[in-house]
């Protein structure tokens, strides 16, 4: 079979890795993160478009210097070019699943920390 089925509510929950790539297809790419109490993804631009969802904790999202609230259950679309962080502003890690499309990490890649969260860009390798 062909794509990717999952219970991604357990998953992201589930997920202690800064860092996760579920799958990646040739357009898309799911990427688990758990964010740690008062930390942050780290302001970035991406040449992609970008969808965040929070399954746990609060976040604030910042899109070119505009900051808004995301709580749990709430979702954000980050188009290309845009300049962007997410924000652990809660009592517990933040644990969010991200879509990139086209993609964004190398397939399989996994950090564990922030600290050793290297940027590893896509190289054409898919999951299939």
């Amino acid at each position: 079979m062909k794509g990717y089925i999952v219970n991604i509510e357990k998953e992201t929950l589930e997920n202690n890795n800064f860092r996760k790539v579920l799958y990646t297809a040739k357009n898309s790419q799911l990427v688990l993160m758990s964010i740690e109490v008062g930390d942050d993804i780290g302001a970035e631009t991406h040449h992609l478009d970008q969808f965040i969802r929070i399954e746990q904790g609060t976040a604030k999202a910042v899109l070119d210097g505009v900051e808004s609230e995301l709580p749990a259950d709430h979702a954000v679309v980050i188009p290309a070019g845009t300049e962007h962080n997410i924000i652990n502003t809660g009592d517990e890690p933040l644990k969010l699943y991200s879509v990139y499309s086209p993609p964004e990490h190398k397939d399989g890649t996994i950090h564990a920390t922030k600290a050793e969260a290297v940027e590893e860009h896509f190289d054409g390798v898919t999951t299939e």
